[in-house]
C-alpha cells in the first residue's frame, strides 16, 4: 500500500517517516484526507536523478568521510539505494518502458546562478565526479536529460520526452530525496502526472530530511512505496499489454 496515512488502528507495513512526526499532527493530515493513493497509470517512465559519482561517491562510506571525496556525497545512503535503482532500471528495461536519466551538468560561473552562492563547495567538484555510478549507468536508448536546477523539468526537455512517449506516470529514483527528488515530485504532480517514489531507491545526506520529505510528499505529491511492492504492479502493465 502506498497510501501515506492510515487510522492508528490499521494494520500496515512500518513507513520510512515512522517515529518522526508525532500522532497528533498525524491525525490533522488523516482528518484533512490527505495521502490517497493515486495508483499507476499505462504508461510508465523511470527517472534517475542524478545517481553520478558526486553523490555517491566511488566507494561505500560514512558520513562525514564521504565528504572528503565528494562535498556533495550522500555518502552510505546512496550505497543502500544503488540495488533498488538498478532492479528498477532492469525491469523497464525488460518490460520496454523507457528510462531517463536528469543528471547534474557539470557547474560553471554562467551555470550555477544563486547554487553558487548558496553552496559554493559544489563548484570545486572535478569532472570526473559528474560520471554515472557504473551500477546504474546509461545504456544506447536511454534519454540523458542535462539539468543545471534542481528539478528535472526546469529549463529542460523532459515534459517534451514524456509528452512524446505518451507518458501518464513518473517513477522517480535517485537523489536527494529533500532537494531534487522532491522538486520532481511537485514538477510532476503540477504537470498532472502520476508520480511514483520508490521509497528505497531514493537518498539523501540526511535521514531525518529523507524521512519528512518522502511524508510530506507522500502526502501531496506521490504514491510512496518499496520497490518490492512496486515491482509487481509494473509487471502486472506488463501482463495487461499482454
Amino acid at each position: 500500500m502506498s497510501t501515506a496515512l492510515k487510522r492508528e488502528d490499521e494494520p500496515r507495513a512500518p513507513r520510512p517517516w515512522d517515529g518522526y512526526i508525532p500522532e497528533d499532527e498525524l491525525a490533522v493530515y488523516r482528518t484533512a484526507g490527505f495521502g490517497q493513493e493515486v495508483g499507476i497509470g499505462e504508461r510508465p517512465a523511470l527517472l534517475v536523478i542524478d545517481v553520478q559519482y558526486r553523490s555517491t561517491g566511488r566507494t561505500p562510506a560514512p558520513l562525514p568521510d564521504a565528504l572528503t571525496e565528494y562535498p556533495s556525497s550522500c555518502g552510505e545512503a546512496a550505497w543502500h539505494a544503488l540495488p533498488h535503482i538498478a532492479r528498477l532500471i532492469a525491469l523497464f528495461r525488460k518490460l520496454g518502458f523507457p528510462v531517463l536519466y536528469p543528471y547534474v551538468a557539470p557547474k560553471s560561473q554562467h551555470s550555477a546562478g544563486q547554487f553558487e552562492a548558496k553552496i559554493p563547495g559544489l563548484m570545486s567538484i572535478p569532472e570526473e565526479g559528474y560520471a554515472f555510478h557504473d551500477a546504474v549507468k546509461p545504456m544506447d536508448g536511454d534519454i540523458l536529460i542535462p539539468k543545471i536546477h534542481a528539478s528535472a523539468f526546469s529549463g529542460t526537455p523532459l515534459v517534451r520526452h514524456l509528452i512524446g512517449m505518451a507518458i501518464d506516470t513518473v517513477v522517480l529514483t535517485g537523489c536527494t530525496t529533500s532537494g531534487c527528488v522532491r522538486c520532481a515530485a511537485v514538477d510532476a504532480n503540477s504537470y498532472n502526472f502520476r508520480t511514483i517514489v520508490a521509497e528505497d531507491a531514493v537518498f539523501d545526506r540526511s535521514r531525518h530530511c529523507h524521512a519528512i520529505n518522502l511524508f510530506d510528499i507522500a502526502s501531496k505529491y506521490a504514491d510512496v512505496m518499496p520497490t518490492e511492492s512496486l515491482v509487481p504492479q509494473l509487471e502486472g502493465l506488463s501482463s495487461a499489454r499482454g
